[in-house]
């Protein structure tokens, strides 16, 4: 069994995001780089990129963090995905864009556009560990040097596949998140198989990485009971 971590928006380096939680799980773990942050590309590419790792692999569970689980929408049904698991994420239904996901929050993310890309915008490092990392400030710096622009392709492409119809699914509800509202994590959370509350903000992988690898490690158990 393998794990595929798929990050978020507007960041880069997805091994160093997960590593803390990797550490405490005796089972390979493996990061996507998303084109759309790392280079050229959007949603289609970042989808081919998460593919193409489970082409690299028998049997793994997909872990998509808060944009990744639109990345794990597009990629749409893969033989070698056994479970998946959704932190702080999205569960889109065929059409939905990530832009319009959001589009409801009472408290959206500020993000400014340049050209044909998007960049968090009016933030510092105090100001993004306030919202996004409030409950790990010893990771507020490295994350921060982490931030990217990304593709404005990625937020705006409507999907066309539901990846996650039809396979085994769960939810991590971070309670305590400052950046996407716990009403819009439960509505998502509804349509997976099942869903975990864990009291931490919008990154628990490093805040709290042995609440995730206890719920990995579980769902493991899962799918290979």
């Amino acid at each position: 069994m393998d794990l595929i971590f798929v990050h978020g928006a507007l960041v880069r380096d997805g091994a160093w995001w997960w590593q803390r939680t990797a550490e405490l799980l005796d089972l390979r773990s493996h990061s996507v780089a998303l084109p759309s942050c790392e280079g050229e590309g959007g949603l289609a590419e970042d989808a081919a990129a998460l593919r193409h790792a489970l082409d690299q692999v028998e049997s793994a569970i997909v872990i998509g963090h808060s944009y990744g689980g639109t990345v794990i929408a597009e990629a749409g049904q893969h033989p070698s995905v056994s479970s998946l698991v959704y932190v702080s994420s999205y569960l889109p239904e065929v059409g939905e864009a990530q832009a319009a996901i959001m589009s409801g929050e009472p408290d959206p993310v500020s993000i400014a556009m340049d050209a044909d890309r998007l960049r968090l915008d009016g933030y510092d490092a105090t100001s993004f560990g306030a919202r996004f990392l409030q409950d790990a400030p010893d990771a507020v710096d490295d994350a921060w040097s982490r931030t990217v622009s990304q593709s404005a392709a990625a937020f705006i492409t409507p999907t066309t596949q539901a990846g996650w119809q039809g396979v085994d699914s769960t939810y991590l509800v971070c309670t305590l998140d400052n950046s996407t509202s716990a009403d819009l994590q439960r509505s998502h959370a509804a349509k997976a198989t099942r869903s975990i509350d864990l009291p931490t903000g919008h990154h628990p992988f490093i805040s709290r990485p042995d609440l995730v690898a206890s719920a990995v490690s579980r769902i493991a158990g899962l799918t290979n009971g």
